[in-house]
């Protein structure tokens, strides 16, 4: 192995491109490069960016381990189940748990009368019953009825239904009942896949329980056979085994195969085996990590209060980053299905580089979320797309280069300009006024999403940086900074690889949660102990079995727990402090919820003796650390930013005349250079148009520090050598 380098490799596989990043663990050398998504068997363009990211290293080398963010569990989810259909068990008498759901209706009670109550994801026809009942404390009032459940798993085989979901109620308790009605399902009918609640999610709330279920049954298959695949194809093409010792993460079993981990929403990673068992841990996978490497990133750049905006073909995801760790939440949704499991925080909205331009029935533009995706894509690939994009936008106005990926992929600007041509003659307008109108309905989307996840929950946009990755990111981010009035913005290195470059970031993570409802001043902490303890364990053996057992100094729990007033519905998170579980930690944990709730509501009851504190439940994370990749700078290079400049191209920053825009090299800037809009700044996997009335400045750690400047005296904007006059739109 002399003379081998030792690469982890992060892959990212979104809906127009996969995106992989190799990290030499010896050396801390970063190569990243990106292909062709393959959305008719996503594991091909897995492969495709292995293989592509080895050959830029060249020489000989040696993967250690292979991390995988993927949107496969969600595209199964939204495109429906096909044939084989989904089934539902519950106890009886609560057959109408999923019609019945929860009454609230989305944005407010004044849009009951439009709202249309979505389809179930699973019909009641396809629901069966068994006897038997648990109380809330896990005691059995009746025992499980065993004829009943048999029946039922015969009656789900007579009718192909093969993929099944089981929440009986108050299994969080004691979850007996539902592993015997498992065990049953197997005897009855062994080619059912099956998911238990008690597995998937161990607390109260029977609807979001059972929802959450259901959607890990429908998507198990799925994601089983698309690990499956890809484990084969490594078997079958390489890329060859992992070096022994591995210093990223666990160590390599056998010298076979490296570790193949898959990005989960948590904003942890786990083995390929665990999330098969388990797999709506991974519904927003790729996002997650491209949250958290624009959080590392921007960190480094001095910004831990941060806007995440990830932007790709398909969709744009928004994330907030405060104290430089991404938001979690268990309140989140897979489309149109709530979902209780720990995720990062984020809102995502079909405003991609891919999004379709059409006229709505009103006869106004709208912009997405239909997507042309990889395939066939926008017009101007040359695939087959017929209808205009965003992508065909930018390149009719001459924001982007005439070809992506540093000329890999040639574009046709004349096939776009006559897409849009023909959307501008239906509106009535001209064609630089359709493009324009296009990437401003597609900012003002992504403001919109951006304004979801500040406004709407108490946040001043105007405090944060927007930190603009993705291979359309940044493409509208100056009219973003100008819309939202942001504090300014920050576009990491490589941005078109930020997510895969996250994925080699992370560390294993998995959440063990336990409801335990129990009034503050009734509160036993031995009970509270005993469950922490329990928990403890499970997530000690989860770590040890990803290969963490032999290194306890890579091992960290983190205890929480969900508090409430009694006789609220929802709950507030607060950690849980290391050490003995006793009264004076107890009260601790109940003073910051009291803190907590005031921060996020505006009030507390910590001195009213009549508004009792309620835990509801407890939770410890295991975290197994990995390696992150070292923090590089940029080196010092002689001259100033004209160093960068490759040419000159007009231009169009509005529907106006174009403007001669000077043309520059993202790599050959150094730490210091600033250049002033109108520019337009061109790397492999991205490009920033800087408006009229922008600066961007290079750091040191190679990131670009975008800002709107004042104008100078007399209202014009200070002109540079390298750079055109112009005034801010």
């Amino acid at each position: 192995m002399a003379g081998t380098r030792r690469v982890r490799i992060g892959i990212d596989t979104g809906g127009t491109f996969t995106d992989a990043v190799a990290l030499d663990e010896d050396t801390g050398e970063l190569v990243a490069t990106k292909t062709p998504s393959t959305p008719g068997d996503p594991s091909a363009g897995f492969m495709d960016a292995v293989a592509k990211v080895l050959a830029a290293l060249g020489g000989d080398t040696a993967v250690t381990s292979l991390s995988h963010g993927t949107t496969v569990a969600t595209n199964l989810l939204l495109e429906g189940l096909g044939p084989g259909g989904l089934g539902f068990i519950t106890t009886e008498g609560y057959e109408a748990v999923l019609e019945i759901a929860r009454q609230a209706v989305p944005d407010g009670y004044g849009n009951s009368y439009f709202w249309v109550k979505p389809d179930r994801i699973v019909p009641a026809d396809l629901v069966r019953t068994v006897g038997g009942r648990l109380d809330h404390t896990g005691a059995e009032l009746r025992p499980l009825d065993e004829a009943q459940a048999a029946a039922a798993a015969r009656w789900f085989r007579d009718r192909g239904i093969d993929t099944i979901g089981v929440c009986l109620l108050h299994s969080y308790a004691d979850p007996a009942h539902e592993r015997r009605v498992r065990e049953i399902l197997r005897a009855e009918h062994p080619a059912a896949t099956v998911s238990i609640s008690s597995d998937v999610l161990r607390e109260y709330r029977e609807y979001e329980r059972s929802v959450t279920t259901l959607v890990d049954a429908a998507v198990k298959p799925g994601v089983a056979r698309y690990i499956a695949r890809i484990g084969e194809r490594l078997d079958a093409e390489g890329p060859g085994p992992g070096a022994d010792g591995d210093r990223g993460g666990p160590v390599p079993a056998g010298g076979a195969r490296p570790p193949f981990l898959v990005m989960k929403s948590n904003g942890g990673v786990a083995s390929a085996a665990e999330v098969v068992k388990r797999p709506i841990t991974t519904v927003l996978s790729g996002p997650a990590a491209g949250a958290l490497g624009a959080a590392l990133l921007a960190g480094r750049a001095g910004f831990d209060r941060i806007l995440t905006l990830d932007g790709g073909g398909t969709s744009t995801d928004v994330s907030v980053v405060i104290g430089g760790e991404p938001g979690v939440t268990t309140e989140g949704s897979v489309g149109p299905y709530p979902s209780k499991i720990p995720m990062i925080d984020i809102v995502t909205v079909g405003a991609g580089g891919g999004s379709i331009a059409r006229i709505s029935p009103e006869g106004t533009l709208k912009v997405g979320p239909a997507s042309a995706g990889a395939d066939p894509g926008p017009i101007c690939y040359g695939n087959g797309g017929t209808e205009p994009t965003v992508t065909d936008a930018h390149v009719v106005l001459g924001r982007i280069p005439p070809h992506l990926l540093g000329g890999e992929i040639p574009l046709d600007t004349d096939a776009a300009r006559a897409g849009i041509a023909a959307l501008a003659g239906r509106l009535g307008i001209g064609v630089e006024e359709a493009a324009a109108g296009i990437l401003e309905v597609s900012a003002w989307n992504q403001a919109n999403a951006l304004r979801r996840v500040t406004v709407q929950r108490g946040l001043d946009v105007r405090d944060f940086h927007l930190a603009a990755f993705g291979g359309s990111g940044s493409l509208l981010l100056c009219p973003l900074i100008d819309v939202l009035g942001l504090a300014g913005a920050v576009v990491p290195p490589d941005p078109g690889n930020v997510s895969a470059y996250g994925l080699l970031a992370v560390d294993v993570k998995n959440d063990h949660v336990r409801t335990f409802v129990r009034r503050h001043d009734d509160l036993d902490p031995a009970a509270v102990a005993a469950v922490l303890g329990d928990l403890h364990t499970e997530a000690g053996a989860a770590l040890r079995a990803e290969g963490f057992g032999g290194d306890p100094g890579r091992m960290r729990h983190e205890r929480s727990a969900d508090l409430r007033y009694f006789g609220q519905a929802y709950e507030v998170r607060v950690p849980v402090p290391e050490g003995p579980v006793d009264a004076r930690l107890t009260a601790e944990v109940a003073g910051a919820f009291h803190e907590a709730h005031r921060r996020l509501y505006g009030y507390d009851f910590r001195h009213d003796p009549r508004q009792q504190v309620e835990w509801v439940n407890l939770r410890v994370s295991g975290t197994g650390l990995i390696r992150r990749p070292e923090a590089r700078e940029s080196p010092p290079r002689d001259g100033g930013p004209a160093r960068s400049r490759t040419g000159e191209r007009p231009v169009r920053f509005d529907a106006g005349d174009p403007l001669p825009t000077p043309v520059h090299r993202r790599d050959l800037l150094a730490p210091g250079d600033r250049i002033t809009g109108p520019a337009v700044i061109e790397e492999f996997g991205a490009t920033l148009p800087l408006h009229p009335g922008f600066t961007a400045e290079a750091d040191r750690t190679g990131a670009l520090i975008v800002a709107a400047h004042a104008p100078a005296a007399g209202g014009a904007a200070p002109a540079t050598a390298d750079t055109a006059q112009g005034a801010r739109p």
